[in-house]
């Protein structure tokens, strides 16, 4: 049995339009990690792996229970990597849907969607004369039927390194100028000029286990949104491996009620196709 539990604050406060102080702490993260990390990685040979053209794995995670209430929750997933010899890319896509299906006092059945959220986002670098210092393009694309926006999407350029990649861990910046594009629920548009900043940080503590942290920040006039991925993998067979991850979309500016930040814990299985 696979799980998905979403989580949200119990309480929500009314908020001026500012940055929020987690944006900003997750933003100094990133500012002293890469930093830091780039110091003390200066002068360490690095090993490099092979270069491998394209891989490409899924993600699928469900649960159903019946009864009284029968619900039903599906997270699921595509992610692909292109190393080439002048670039290299990556593509990702999310889907999330939950329902409940329960009786009314007259015997009805009623089904009451709880949860459908769409992610896609690519990002292509391109190697100068030394292939660890790169130049990005970003898109991405968030459709999310129960949140303040009816649409977010983001187009940025700008400066990416890896700051090493060896058998054993990997880890690169992103930082650069761009544009977003949302509505709000009532639809109206809030689409303005951002900085982008994210990291991606993966480490392998053996041939089966692994541990990856992706986080990215857009600060923009009006909202600033913040998306980070924690996660634990662990390989059953080749092909096959078991996912821990804690997801946390956090945006500055919502509408009064709603929560600025959603978790979701999800366990899930993840399919390396190549």
């Amino acid at each position: 049995m696979l799980l998905i539990a979403q989580e949200k604050p119990l309480s929500y406060t009314p908020r001026t339009p500012r940055t929020s102080t987690l944006t900003l702490t997750l933003s100094a993260v990133i500012l002293s990690l890469t930093l830091g990390l780039q110091t003390a990685y200066a002068n360490t040979p690095k090993i490099k792996k092979a270069l491998k053209p394209f891989s490409m794995k899924g993600e699928f995670g469900l649960i159903a229970t019946t009864g009284n209430t029968e619900t039903m929750a599906f997270k699921g997933g595509l992610s692909a990597h292109q190393e080439l010899t002048a670039w290299s890319n990556d593509y990702k896509f999310e889907a999330l849907y939950k329902n409940e299906t329960k009786e009314d006092d007259d015997g009805n059945e009623e089904t009451d969607v709880s949860a459908e959220k769409y992610f896609g986002s690519g990002q292509a670098n391109y190697k100068l004369q030394n292939p660890d210092h790169r130049l990005f393009g970003f898109a991405s694309y968030e459709k999310d039927r129960f949140s303040s926006y009816n649409y977010q999407s983001t187009l940025a350029l700008g400066w990416n390194q890896r700051l090493w990649e060896d058998d054993q861990s990997m880890f690169e910046y992103s930082v650069g100028p761009g544009y977003s594009f949302a509505q709000t629920s009532n639809g109206e548009s809030r689409d303005s000029p951002i900085l982008r900043t994210s990291l991606d940080y993966r480490y392998q503590f053996n041939d089966t286990a692994s541990f990856e942290q992706s986080i990215s920040t857009e600060f923009g006039s009006y909202n600033t949104k913040t998306k980070s991925e924690t996660a634990l993998v662990a390989r059953l067979t080749d092909p096959l491996a078991v996912k821990l991850s804690l997801t946390m979309d956090h945006n500055s500016k919502v509408d009064e009620g709603d929560d600025e930040l959603d978790t979701q814990t999800v366990v899930s299985l993840n399919y390396i196709f190549f």
